[in-house]
Order: structure tokens, then C-alpha cells, then sequence
């Protein structure tokens, strides 16, 4: 790992005890990313980047607490962040002010996190060149291929506290999109794209994504006026993500605290959608890509229902 874990948490406790701070916790995360874009078959851009970012809470006798973030994980930077943490938990809320999860410290889920070999700069561009031209080879009424992009990263994630938890996990995907551009004589251009991701650039399916926005924006060519009228739609998932996070505030816990739902802790099970509907937080699903053992507080990921069959 890029982050030594063990190091920053002993390095947080020696200047806890020096600022005379009892309880704390610190959740964050280290990411390398490298990206590319390409036009007409050459190089447009190449970006690299590390960051990180971590959240720092720090509670007070009275255990409200106070919250802030930081980039710097030196000893300088954890403590100006443990100190303003400090000085802002007294102007924290006292109702349903948050607490350490009673999890932070319990086994996390053995699972087989996949971190691939990333590919070198060179390796990305003459991919996407590859997949450029051949998406422009698909049809001729396909102009152009503006908006491309081929990038991995890999990400360093992990928790620790004053009770003595320490978590820390690794994760890498690759990913890459594909978004067309027409031009056809007496027609207005059309566009179409497609999206891949994997573990891996090795394992990345670039003429799945090929083929796909292909198809899409062959597709959208020849395209009619649609009669008025009652149609049975499916949404895209891309699309019911979008629908369902539109009235996430209803099912959302924090949210609900704080008085900013339609939704109050008198909701549980009762019916607030149609029985068709089942929306459960899944982060160690299999098809999952970006796999986390543990969320921001520590607490083990599991399958959590949400909404089942309506309730």
C-alpha cells in the first residue's frame, strides 16, 4: 500500500494524547490514477494523479462531535486535523449525534478482493487509438469519436479508531467509454456511447464496448417521428440508477435523522412502494467492481435490505 496503515494510526494516538483527546477515528483513502484520450488516431491527453483524501472525528467530554477533513497525512497534518476536529465537536449536534459503530472492531467478510496489473501509458493510447478506428470503421455516417477515455486506477481504503480498529483494504479497476459523433447529409447528428469496466486492463472487454456503441448509434440513424401513443418502456439500469436516486431521500437513514425526508423512524415497514420493487445495499455482490469489506465507519459490508417488496 502506498498509506502505511499501522504508522498513521500510531502517529494519530502520540498526538491524541499530546492534544489530551480521548476519542477519535479517521477514515480515508489513497488513490493512483492514470488516464488517456485520444483523437483521430493520436495522442489528445494523458493525466496522472495520487491523492488522498480522510475524514478525521473527534468527540469531547460531552461526546458531541466535531468533524473535518485533510489531505495530509504527516504528522503536521494529523494534527491540525485532530485539533480542528476537537475545537468544532462543541459546536456539534447533540441529537442523533453519531457515535462509533459497534462493528468497527468485528471480522469483515473473506472475500477475494482482485487487484489487477496495471498497463503502462503507452500500452492505454495504443489501445484506445485501436478502438477509435475501430468504431469509425463500424459505418460510414460515424464523423468521429470526441469524447473517449481509457483509465485505471488503484485505490488504498481504510479505517482505524481510539477503541484499537484498524481496517484496511486494496482495490483496482480499468475502465474506458466510447461516445460517437454522425454526420449524414440532410439529418442531425446523432450520438451514442457505451461504458466498460473491470478489475483489470488485461480483462477489460474493448469490443464489447466497441460493438455496443456502435450498435447504439447505428441504432439512432434512421430515425422516425414516434407515433403518439401507450408504450411499455424498460428503463436502461444507467437509467433506473438515476430514477431511484432521485427519491433516495425516502429510504436514507441520515437523511431521515436530520428531518430532510418525506420519510420519519415511524416509516419503518410501512409501504412506500409497489411490491414489485426490492432495492438492497450490496457491496460484496459478485458483479460488483469496486468491492468494499468495510464502509467509512468501519462497519463490515453486508447485504443490507432497504426496500423489500414495497416495505
Amino acid at each position: 500500500m502506498s498509506l502505511n496503515i499501522q504508522q498513521v494510526s500510531a502517529s494519530a494516538r502520540q498526538i491524541a494524547t499530546k492534544l489530551g483527546i480521548s476519542k477519535f477515528d479517521l477514515s480515508g483513502s489513497t488513490t493512483d490514477s492514470v488516464s488517456v484520450q485520444v483523437d483521430r488516431g493520436e495522442q489528445k491527453q494523458v493525466k496522472a494523479s495520487n491523492r488522498s483524501g480522510i475524514t478525521v472525528r473527534v468527540w469531547n467530554q460531552d461526546n458531541t462531535v466535531g468533524i473535518t477533513s485533510t489531505t495530509d497525512v504527516d504528522d503536521i497534518g494529523l494534527e491540525l486535523a485532530l485539533k480542528s476536529a476537537y475545537e468544532a465537536s462543541f459546536f456539534g449536534i447533540k441529537e442523533h449525534a453519531p457515535d462509533f459503530s459497534p462493528e468497527a472492531t468485528a471480522p469483515i467478510a473473506d472475500v477475494q478482493i482482485e487487484v489487477g496489473k496495471t498497463a503502462t501509458v503507452p500500452q492505454l493510447i495504443e489501445s484506445l487509438i485501436d478502438a477509435e478506428q475501430k468504431l469509425l470503421a463500424k459505418h460510414k455516417a460515424i464523423e468521429s469519436v470526441p469524447y473517449n477515455g481509457l483509465s485505471q486506477q488503484s485505490v488504498d481504503q481504510f479505517y482505524l479508531n481510539s477503541d484499537g480498529a484498524v481496517r484496511s483494504d486494496s482495490r483496482s479497476y480499468t475502465s474506458l467509454y466510447l461516445y460517437t459523433k454522425t454526420e449524414q447529409e440532410g439529418k442531425k447528428p446523432r450520438s451514442a456511447g457505451a461504458f466498460e469496466l473491470s478489475h483489470s486492463f488485461a480483462k477489460l472487454d474493448v469490443q464489447k464496448c466497441i460493438d455496443e456503441a456502435a450498435e447504439k448509434t447505428i441504432s439512432h440513424l434512421d430515425y422516425q417521428k414516434v407515433p403518439s401513443g401507450k408504450y411499455t418502456i424498460v428503463f436502461s439500469p444507467e437509467a433506473f440508477l438515476s430514477l431511484m436516486g432521485a427519491f433516495s431521500n425516502l429510504f436514507n437513514a441520515q437523511n431521515i435523522l436530520d428531518n430532510q425526508s418525506l420519510s420519519t423512524p415511524e416509516s419503518l415497514g410501512t409501504q412506500i412502494a409497489s411490491p414489485l420493487l426490492s432495492v438492497a445495499d450490496d457491496a460484496l455482490h459478485p458483479s460488483n467492481i469496486g468491492i468494499e469489506t468495510f464502509d467509512g465507519e468501519g462497519t463490515p459490508t453486508r447485504r443490507l435490505n432497504l426496500i423489500d417488496k414495497g416495505v
